[in-house]
């Protein structure tokens, strides 16, 4: 089962063969913790619950033994995207409500929402992933609430990091502000906010890093130190090995 779920996520190729086995163990133990409720037109076989939770912790393999993943308990899976009530105030205090059609949630102090087409569709080196886009939300939260800057290693200065995000981010920006249409390096909804620019980026670093890499190198470093990771080594080793792998 292990095998088929490793050959379904071109993400964990280049893997070495400890990094594998923790994989592994770890995913068993992440649906022992967590409770999936699948609501219905969502049937999930014990593989296809396996393929979610390799995709869950594979930004926590080299996180140590914390519970990176305190902040909820539950994953509520649904058949397809959904409907969430959306509130802002905009400058003159004025509010707007409206429903938006989203893919995933992820909720300060409450569950992660997930669509299974989008779990599904995660996993390739395409630059999507919802399952690591939306745990990456709930990373930023263990600060509070979510703005871009997760918990640092002792290791890691909060100026370099908020030096490198906050370039990229307003770099993403002016090229939105230049022209709405652009075609952008990585996903321009990045550029909604500093929370959603570094769930973004942390897709991308895992799915898509070599675009990642290329359009902002130092946000790529930020992010190997946060994650204590190098998928584009992962990924360049594979393209070397196998021709024609993509």
């Amino acid at each position: 089962m292990w095998q088929r779920v490793r050959q379904h996520l071109a993400i964990l190729d280049g893997l070495t063969a400890e990094e594998d086995q923790h994989l592994r163990e770890t995913s068993v133990l992440f649906l022992e913790e967590k409770h999936l409720s699948p609501l219905p037109g969502v049937a999930l076989d014990r593989e296809q619950q396996l393929l979610l939770a390799a995709q869950a912790q594979l930004p926590l393999l080299h996180l140590g033994e914390l519970d990176w993943y305190q902040g909820f308990h539950e994953i509520v899976l649904y058949p397809d995207d959904f409907l969430s009530p959306q509130r802002y105030r905009d400058a003159s205090g004025i509010e707007h409500e409206w429903d938006a059609e989203h893919s995933g949630e992820a909720w300060q102090q409450g569950p992660v929402i997930l669509a299974w087409p989008g779990v599904q569709s995660s996993g390739n080196w395409d630059g999507y992933n919802l399952v690591i886009h939306e745990l990456a939300h709930k990373l930023d939260m263990l600060n509070g609430n979510a703005n871009g800057l997760p918990p640092l290693h002792s290791d890691m200065r909060v100026s370099d990091w908020a030096s490198a995000m906050q370039h990229a981010y307003d770099d993403l920006n002016r090229q939105l502000d230049r022209n709405p249409d652009a075609e952008t390096a990585i996903d321009p909804y990045a550029a909604e906010n500093p929370a959603e620019f570094f769930a973004v980026t942390s897709e991308y670093f895992f799915s898509a890093p070599d675009l990642l890499a290329d359009a902002y190198p130092k946000v790529y470093q930020q992010l190997q130190a946060f994650y204590r990771q190098d998928p584009l080594t992962r990924l360049l080793a594979s393209q070397a090995s196998h021709p024609g792998y993509q």
